[in-house]
């Protein structure tokens, strides 16, 4: 059976079919995978942070500290172009519509939705059509993963505080990592493989914490949030990647996602701003349902985007040619 090849041939297949598995099992048989063990260890999604730890450590044997410039370029570029897709339209829907938004979607609900973005699936996608330098800009996307830009969005900004020791450990398995490839470059290559073996592990463990039946509680709402966080901050973040970065424009599609994590944020940020109290409920199951369909969409649109513009390979060879033409 070519189960392997079948996979591949999928945008994002070794991210996205693995991690809707995660998804149906969890949501056909939840106790399943919490039966304990080994089992609960590697495939709950319980797993899913240290895998992703382990996953990071790899990319950061593999970055030389001379593309360290240009890693921050990349991140903070995305970074700042995914929080003003989601910032800018939370303040024109409140600002037009108020708090309560529009169509059933409260400001609350597409800042936490847009803002934020799925780093799991962005590493294997950029792991796919990019380079190690995409990757390693996601400790930069780390900033998105949470409530404080989303506070800062609704001006709740004085009321948080910037979690830099959650930031520091977030990119220290790239820290490491990339001491460590930097000393010795045999450790970077027996790391290297580790890149492609990984994706797939926390890519079921990240499917086993969604149930489809977020989909249906967030109602059409919720999808229409996922098609916007989409489309919207995609369309954006590409031009960013394209006329900004001077880059392709496939890392651009892959950060057009909404993060597992953004189920919670709605609620977090009613903590230090009461007034978004009332829409917590709605937001959380819209943000839920908007995760779903982020991960569905944004594999197709990162390979539209590689096809149409080129992968990091196809770029940079364009790029000498042109140098040497």
């Amino acid at each position: 059976m070519k189960i392997l090849k079948t996979v591949q041939k999928i945008p994002g297949g070794m991210m996205v079919v693995p991690l809707l598995l995660g998804v149906i099992i969890n949501t056909v048989a939840p106790g399943l995978l919490q039966a304990g063990g080994y089992v609960t260890a590697l495939w709950s999604n319980a797993g899913a942070n240290t895998l992703i730890g382990a996953f990071l450590f790899c990319v950061g044997a593999q970055i030389q500290l001379r593309t360290g410039g240009e890693i921050l370029k990349r991140g903070i570029v995305l970074l700042l172009a995914k929080f003003l897709a989601g910032a800018v339209l939370g303040w024109v829907i409140g600002a037009v519509f108020g708090p309560a938004g529009v169509l059933g979607l409260s400001s609350l609900a597409i800042i936490s939705a847009v803002t934020n973005s799925n780093g799991g699936l962005f590493m294997s996608l950029v792991g796919s059509y990019g380079d190690d330098i995409d990757i390693a800009s996601q400790a930069l996307l780390n900033v998105n993963d949470g409530p404080f830009l989303t506070l800062v969005a609704v001006g709740a900004s004085g009321m948080a505080d910037i979690p830099f020791q959650s930031l520091a450990c977030a990119i220290a398995p790239i820290i490491v990592g990339l001491i460590l490839g930097n000393l010795d470059k045999e450790i970077a290559n027996f790391l290297k493989p580790g890149l492609n073996v990984l994706i797939p592990f926390f890519a079921f463990c990240l499917g086993a914490g969604i149930s489809l039946g977020n989909l249906v509680k967030g109602g059409i709402a919720g999808i229409v949030l996922g098609l916007i966080t989409v489309f919207w901050s995609g369309a954006i973040c590409i031009a960013a990647d394209k006329f900004i970065l001077k880059r392709p424009g496939y890392a651009g599609a892959a950060v057009a996602t909404a993060a597992g994590n953004c189920v919670a944020t709605p609620a977090a940020v009613a903590l230090a701003a009461p007034s978004m109290e009332p829409y917590v409920e709605s937001a959380t199951v819209q943000c839920a349902a908007a995760v779903i369909v982020t991960v569905i969409l944004v594999p197709i649109i990162t390979s539209w985007a590689a096809k149409k513009w080129g992968t990091a390979a196809e770029w940079e060879a364009k790029k000498a040619a042109k140098q040497n033409g």
